[in-house]
C-alpha cells in the first residue's frame, strides 16, 4: 500500500486542494511534482516540502505549456508513477443557463476538459514506463447530483467522469489504472465565494453531517494511487460524507 519514492504530479498543485494533496504524497513517503500556473505559490510550496517535491510551470490553456511541464517533471524526478489531474474552474458559478457567456463556457471546457486529456496524453509514456501508472481525476458531485447555477463546471466533470472510463480502457492494457474522485463541497480557499446557503445544502444534506475537508478527499486518492489499487480502474468514488451515494 505504500507510495514510497514514487512520483505523481498534481495539476494546480501549488493551492487549495491541490496543495493539500502534494502534502499528503510527500507525508506518505513520495514525490510530488507542482504542475501550476501560478509559479509563485508552487514554488512557495516546493520550497516548504524539500526535496521531495518541485515546481514546473504549466497552463491548462495552453498545449504547448502541458508538454513541456509534464516532459520537464519526469527529467527531474527521473521519471512519472501518477497523475492527480485535480486543476479546474468554476468561473461560471451563480449564473443561470441563459446567463452564460459563450467564452465564459469555452474556457471552462478548455481547462477542466481538454486540459484534462492533454495532461494525461503527455503523461501517458512516463506512466507505462513505470509499470504500475496511476491517474486519478478529480471530477465533482455537482456532475451527480445537478446543481443549478453551475451549468459549464458540472458539465466539464461529467465529461471528466465519462473520459476516466474510456482513459481506463484505452491504457489498461499498459498496465495504468485510470479512476476518478467526486468530491462534494470542501473547504478550500476556492469554495470561499460559496453563498453560506450552498454550504449549508451540502451540511444538512449529508450522511455524515460536518464539513467536508482536503484530508477527506485525499485519502480516497492516496488509495488510488497506490500499488494495492492495480486491479481497480475506470471507477468514479464519490467523497462527500453521503450527499449523493453512487
Amino acid at each position: 500500500m505504500e507510495i514510497k519514492g514514487n512520483v505523481f504530479v498534481v495539476t494546480g498543485g501549488g493551492s487549495g486542494l491541490g496543495a493539500a494533496t502534494a502534502r499528503m504524497i510527500v507525508a506518505a513517503g513520495g514525490k510530488a511534482v507542482l504542475a501550476d500556473v501560478n509559479k509563485e505559490a508552487g514554488e512557495a510550496l516546493a520550497a516548504e516540502l524539500g526535496g521531495q517535491a518541485t515546481y514546473v510551470p504549466l497552463d491548462l490553456l495552453d498545449p504547448a505549456s502541458i508538454q513541456s511541464g509534464v516532459d520537464a517533471a519526469a527529467q527531474a524526478m527521473g521519471g512519472l508513477t501518477g497523475l492527480i489531474n485535480n486543476a479546474a474552474i468554476t468561473n461560471s458559478g451563480g449564473k443561470m443557463m441563459d446567463e452564460l457567456a459563450l467564452d465564459m463556457w469555452d474556457r471552462v471546457m478548455d481547462v477542466n476538459v481538454r486540459g484534462t486529456w492533454l495532461v494525461t496524453k503527455a503523461a501517458r509514456p512516463h506512466l507505462a514506463a513505470s509499470g504500475r501508472g496511476r491517474v486519478v481525476n478529480l471530477a465533482s458531485d455537482t456532475a451527480l447530483w445537478g446543481a443549478p447555477r453551475l451549468l459549464a463546471y458540472a458539465a466539464s466533470k461529467g465529461a471528466v467522469i465519462s473520459m476516466t472510463r474510456s482513459l481506463a480502457r484505452e491504457l489498461g492494457p499498459e498496465a495504468i489504472t485510470v479512476n476518478a474522485i467526486a468530491p462534494g463541497l470542501t473547504l478550500v480557499e476556492a469554495t470561499e465565494y460559496v453563498p453560506q446557503d450552498r454550504h449549508d445544502h451540502y451540511l444538512n444534506g449529508r450522511a455524515i453531517q460536518r464539513t467536508q475537508m482536503p484530508d477527506d478527499v485525499n485519502a480516497a486518492a492516496l488509495f488510488l494511487l497506490t500499488q494495492g489499487s492495480g486491479f481497480i480502474t475506470g471507477q468514479l468514488l464519490p467523497v462527500n460524507g453521503g450527499f449523493v451515494m453512487h
